[in-house]
């Protein structure tokens, strides 16, 4: 779904990011390439251990009117909600029958499944490396 983001910068600052249509979602970069990510995630912040109900996104004349908006640039951010859907799907991965030995031993040490540990793993990596 796409909702306009109001974009700011200033000298010597990183790009700060505002959403009008989820209040408090706050985000920044420190170059233009970023921001898309870092909004994305913002919006997975603010609906993390919520209900949520997705607002209806704001026209382009609304937000340019929001004071806001004045001195910055509006931006088209299309953000992907399948964070929402919590439903587990199947999946197939191949590894070595070591690598998934050492896989069950951990998670049984941990109370896991192997499914669970993988999940678990991957979102660790991949917050690490959003850094």
């Amino acid at each position: 779904m796409k909702y306009i983001a109001i974009i700011h910068k200033q000298e010597d600052s990183a790009y700060g990011a505002i959403l009008p249509d989820f209040p408090g979602v706050f985000s920044a970069a420190d170059n233009w390439e970023d921001l898309a990510g870092n909004i994305q995630e913002a919006v997975e912040l603010w609906a993390e251990d919520r209900e949520v109900e997705l607002p209806e996104p704001s026209s382009f004349e609304t937000v340019a009117r929001d004071e806001a908006a004045e001195g910055g640039v509006l931006l088209l951010a299309d953000i992907d909600f399948s964070f929402l859907d919590k439903k587990a799907v199947p999946m197939n991965i191949t590894m070595t029958p070591y690598m998934r030995g050492r896989i069950d031993r951990v998670a049984r040490e941990k109370g896991l499944t192997r499914s669970g540990l993988i999940q678990a793993a991957a979102h660790e990596y991949i917050s690490r490396m959003r850094g």
